[in-house]
């Protein structure tokens, strides 16, 4: 057992570059996983600067010095971000309390229609069935009411941490793309000389980590939009509340999609009931993530990701558990760092099983 063991070690670790890549990538987990609270600003202001990096580097093509074009887009940002939290956030938060308003009045209308089905179908359901899910439903209700209380209230508390966000961010943002250069620099002399196979990695991942930024916030205004102007026209209750879901649900591959679709068919059956215009609405919603699954995606990550479905959902879970939202965000650009890391991991095959393949006869033809 100890030999294989130590054969394994010989065959993956003999590479002294492999030992530094290793270091590298355990620090910077580390850092992440257990000052990922504390450096929060930070890591909200590098995402930010990668995803504005790219329209640094298109005016610095423009002939725009890299000063002016980090100042012009940085005010950009800040802008568009008062025209949001001021625009749109108030229209949300009265859609969401409104919601809480009318929903004892949709779950009075869930209880009748329950208490209904033992009618319709007797010899599949009885009363007693029916009443026993109303009271799981009632406390499954109850329990959600209470969280939602205790996260608001927990978000009140919170109010000082947005203020220091709000100044600390946008500091952050504008400095890290303005010494960009300056930064790596600095970064680069504290790691070891040979770093050939972390510099290859690196290569690698980051413009797939950029692009997929800058790809997954345009996906979000895409399909939140669309979602939108859908509800909308249909006349569907809470058109920007639910769409802003469906637009926060891409984060999340396959899963989110099918999480959305819940509170949609909701509001659309205690609006309407089976009516026409519920089943038009899951018509709708249904192509809308279709045009996004097989036209949207692959055009913007088609040079950004080659992985198996299996593989981003087992990201998903596993970096989502380990970092919650942001491991959920960033759980295919972390799959594709994984992927990259044993690409170039270098195997040295040890000298006894070299002299074996050598020894074997070659295939007869």
């Amino acid at each position: 057992m100890l030999d294989v063991i130590h054969a394994w070690y010989r065959r993956n670790f003999s590479d002294p570059q492999a030992v530094i890549l290793v270091i590298l990538l355990v620090a910077g987990f580390s850092v992440v996983l257990f000052a990922g609270d504390i450096l929060a600003p930070v890591l909200v202001a590098l995402i930010l600067a990668y995803l504005l990096e790219g329209v640094v580097m298109a005016l610095e093509r423009w002939g725009v010095p890299r000063l002016a074009a980090v100042s012009f887009v940085v005010l950009g940002f800040i802008f568009l971000a008062v025209i949001i939290l001021l625009g749109l956030a108030p229209l949300l938060s009265r859609q969401v309390a409104q919601l809480i308003r009318e929903v004892p009045g949709m779950v009075s209308q869930g209880q009748q229609a329950l208490l209904r089905v033992p009618e319709m179908y007797p010899t599949l359901f009885t009363e007693q069935q029916m009443r026993e899910l109303i009271g799981t439903l009632h406390a499954e209700v109850a329990d959600f009411g209470r969280a939602v209380l205790s996260v608001s209230l927990s978000q009140a508390v919170s109010i000082f941490t947005f203020i220091i966000y709000v100044i600390l961010v946008p500091l952050l943002v504008f400095f890290m793309l303005k010494d960009k250069d300056r930064m790596i620099a600095w970064a680069q002399d504290f790691l070891p000389r040979r770093r050939e196979l972390s510099f290859q990695v690196w290569q690698e991942v980051d413009d797939k980590i950029g692009n997929y930024i800058r790809g997954k916030v345009v996906e979000i205004a895409i399909v939140w939009v669309v979602s939108y102007v859908t509800f909308a026209l249909m006349g569907l209750n809470y058109s920007l509340l639910l769409s802003f879901v469906v637009g926060i649900s891409v984060i999340v591959p396959y899963v989110g999609a099918i999480s959305a679709t819940i509170p949609i068919a909701l509001i659309g059956y205690f609006q309407w009931g089976f009516a026409p215009e519920f089943w038009w609405l899951l018509l709708a919603y249904q192509i809308i993530q279709l045009l996004d699954g097989n036209v949207l995606v692959p055009v913007l990550f088609s040079e950004v990701v080659n992985l198996h479905p299996v593989a981003i959902i087992v990201a998903v879970l596993f970096f989502g558990g380990l970092w919650g939202i942001w491991g959920v965000f960033f759980a295919i650009p972390l799959a594709t760092l994984v992927q990259a890391v044993l690409n170039a991991w270098p195997r040295v095959q040890p000298p006894e099983e070299k002299a074996e393949a050598e020894d074997e006869p070659a295939p007869s033809r």
